[in-house]
């Protein structure tokens, strides 16, 4: 069975079985003590206004900031990509809010409403956090939904330059499917969430990445070491799937802003990606912006900083030379 089909029926399967809670909420517990257990944070945290922020900073040069996408965690650059970058940048790597072991806005940490963290407000505690660790003119890098956080980063503070690899751009036609639908739901963050984090299986997990880096196959150990279960948390679970199912809007207000960008910008996206397609956002991302260079990756899927690691650094090297890092 699917993960969106998963979705729906335990959405239903909850309404009818909401005296069942209390089990519920203690397997969803216990699963989320081992999955801290199995995948503790890596990095050290930092407090901004509040909120700890958990990162990872490591390297000497030219400052680097990546950012994941949905359901991740700052693990997606400490697998292969942080010992390929750091002999020559300091690279500083963060958990997005309410994913890993950053915190969740406490407004939001409500199983009952629907509202997401914009782009904006987490580029805004991430930009926060690296001024406070000393980070000064970065490049930014965000991948996927990290793409809109990084372009955030862009309208709203000051980097040096900007990478955007099969970042999340524009807003398009159509939803979400019954995975986002329901879970981003109020009703769905409430009583579905509970029972696929308790009730979720290695096989569905193992489909679901499977899928995201189509036509590819993920690297040997990525599913071992990545720390997927910390997603399946409930609160970084609905976290996760506000963020993407109220992205669409931000997006659209977004979008009108980036012909005002005056930096580098350096795209990077695979021309096989099904998941954030190189058409409705690359394309149009290099139309938008004047100092944008795009590279397609011809064959690649979603994850090209993974399966096409070389490209990806060929473009952040790229964007320090134009930003006169180098």
């Amino acid at each position: 069975m699917t993960l969106p089909r998963l979705a729906a029926r335990l959405a239903f399967a909850g309404l009818l079985a909401a005296g069942s809670g209390v089990l519920i909420d203690r397997r969803g517990d216990s699963r989320a003590d081992a999955a801290e257990e199995a995948f503790p944070p890596l990095g050290a945290f930092i407090e901004v206004e509040g909120r700890r922020v958990h990162y990872v900073q490591e390297g000497e040069g030219p400052d680097l900031v990546l950012i994941h996408g949905a359901s991740g965690n700052l693990r997606e650059f400490t697998f292969r990509f942080l010992d390929r970058v750091k002999d020559r940048y300091r690279v500083t790597i963060f958990d997005r809010p309410g994913l890993g072991y950053t915190d969740v806005r406490p407004d939001l940490d409500d199983p009952w409403t629907d509202i997401g963290e914009s782009p904006q407000s987490q580029a805004d505690l991430l930009a926060r956090a690296a001024r406070q660790l000393g980070v000064t003119r970065p490049v930014v890098m965000g991948h996927s939904y990290g793409g809109a956080v990084a372009l955030a980063w862009a309208l709203d503070h000051d980097p040096a330059a900007l990478v955007v690899a099969s970042g999340a751009s524009q807003p398009w036609e159509g939803g979400l499917g019954p995975l986002y639908t329901v879970n981003g739901s109020r009703i769905g963050g409430a009583v579905a969430v509970p029972m696929i984090s308790a009730f979720v299986t290695q096989a569905m997990v193992k489909e679901a990445v499977a899928g995201i880096f189509r036509p590819q196959q993920p690297p040997e150990g990525y599913l071992d070491y990545i720390g997927a279960a910390l997603t399946l948390r409930r609160v970084s679970f609905r976290a996760n799937a506000r963020q993407v199912n109220t992205l669409k809007p931000h997006l659209a207000e977004m979008s009108a802003q980036y012909p005002d960008l005056r930096l580098p910008v350096e795209i990077v996206h695979g021309a096989a990606d099904d998941v954030v397609p190189f058409e409705i956002h690359a394309e149009p991302l290099a139309r938008q912006i004047a100092d944008a260079a795009l590279t397609r990756l011809a064959g690649i899927g979603h994850m090209p900083h993974q399966v096409a690691q070389a490209d990806v650094i060929a473009a952040i090297d790229r964007a320090t030379e134009r930003a006169g890092l180098r």
